[in-house]
């Protein structure tokens, strides 16, 4: 079992890591980092001694002074190695540096000459070394102002500010998650590589994010809609939005309550492609519908109670009868061009859950009334 350190543990992508290695029990031991290490040489030496692998993610990314950004990361990375130094220690290192390496600033200097540093180390004393040369990381919890742009629009939006773009370029990300993955593939495979360039997993404009995030805003976050997620990306966009979300001030969200002497319809899960799940109950006794849709894909299914559920083909007379009950989880699904009714065949109450493709337009409902 591998022993695995990580500094900067409490940051983002620390933070990440740590909680996805946590998971691999049966492959991984995590030793505890903590910041204050770097302050005492004799911590970070006990420390390092007890790791088979170290991920180096402690940096610092911003600052109002520059020349701090880049004496701060160089320092970090010669301290860890005085610490291997001093205690003959030589576990596989795994340094993230930035695609910022590229760049002429502070950070960028900083990651270029830290992973060659490691690297130096590394070959001086046959260890195994990966530099991961990455591209702009976004995910769930991010600090904003500080590790994305993402995280900056998601937080903005999450609380009514308005966001504004400096420049509209193009961005390579990756999303955290994978960049665990990464990591922890090359923990697994023992990696040597001092120049690993990491792929990216998306690449967009500023403002391409920005008008996601923003459609996220509306449809979830004002409309309690779930937006339409085309591809992994999307959705690992949409599950960072969320995350900005200030959960005791957003839920719960208050359904609308349609009631009347049927009994109580409330529409529960709306999905901009995928139309939305709706709930009702149903007095004993009671018949609801009585209408047919022309292109509407319908699902009635009964949770509790018994019910008789009931389709006629428009312009024929044969009726259909389908009897359901809540002890035997069941549904049926309402053709086009058939008139369909529901009714509650019980003494107690009648659950029933429905989906449909669509919202219902007031303008253009698909819906004709005609007993079955």
């Amino acid at each position: 079992m591998k022993r695995i350190g990580i500094t900067g543990q409490n940051g983002f992508a620390g933070a990440y890591l740590f909680n996805t290695i946590s998971l691999l029990k049966d492959e991984f031991q995590l030793i505890p980092f903590e910041k204050s290490f770097f302050e005492h040489e004799t911590q970070l030496q006990e420390w390092v001694k007890q790791c088979d692998t170290i991920v180096h993610l402690a940096a610092m990314n911003r600052h109002t002074d520059p020349q701090v950004i880049y004496d701060t990361n160089i320092r970090l990375v010669k301290d860890l190695i005085t610490a291997l130094e001093h205690t003959g220690a030589k576990p596989q290192i795994i340094f993230s540096s930035s695609t910022q390496e590229e760049r002429d600033n502070p950070y960028g200097r900083s990651k270029r000459a830290g992973r060659d540093l490691l690297a130096a180390w590394a070959q001086k004393n046959n260890s195994k070394f990966t530099g991961l040369i990455v591209p702009n990381v976004f995910g769930p919890f991010g600090k904003p102002f500080y590790n994305s742009v993402v995280a900056t629009f998601c937080h903005q939006l999450c609380n009514n500010l308005e966001p504004k773009i400096d420049t509209d370029g193009l961005i390579k990300l990756i999303y955290v998650d994978d960049l665990a993955k990464v990591i922890v593939d090359a923990i697994r495979n023992d990696t040597h590589n001092p120049e690993c360039k990491v792929p990216h997993t998306g690449e967009y404009y500023v403002s391409q994010l920005l008008l996601q995030l923003q459609e996220f805003k509306k449809h979830y976050f004002e409309n309690g809609i779930f937006p339409s997620l085309q591809d992994k990306f999307s959705i690992n966009l949409f599950n960072t939005f969320r995350s900005y979300i200030n959960l005791k001030a957003y839920f719960p969200y208050q359904l609308k309550q349609n009631t009347d002497n049927r009994g109580t319809f409330v529409e529960l899960v709306k999905l901009q492609q995928g139309g939305q799940v709706s709930f009702s109950t149903t007095h004993p006794g009671i018949t609801r519908g009585n209408h047919f849709h022309t292109r509407k894909i319908e699902r009635f299914a009964v949770i509790k109670g018994s019910a008789l559920i009931q389709l006629r083909k428009y312009n024929t007379d044969e009726v259909l009868n389908f009897e359901l009950s809540g002890d035997q989880a069941a549904y049926v699904d309402m053709p086009v061009w058939y008139t369909h009714n529901i009714t509650n065949t019980g003494n107690d109450e009648l659950y029933t859950v429905f989906w449909i493709n669509e919202f219902f337009d007031p303008a253009d409902p698909d819906t004709y009334f005609e007993t079955v």
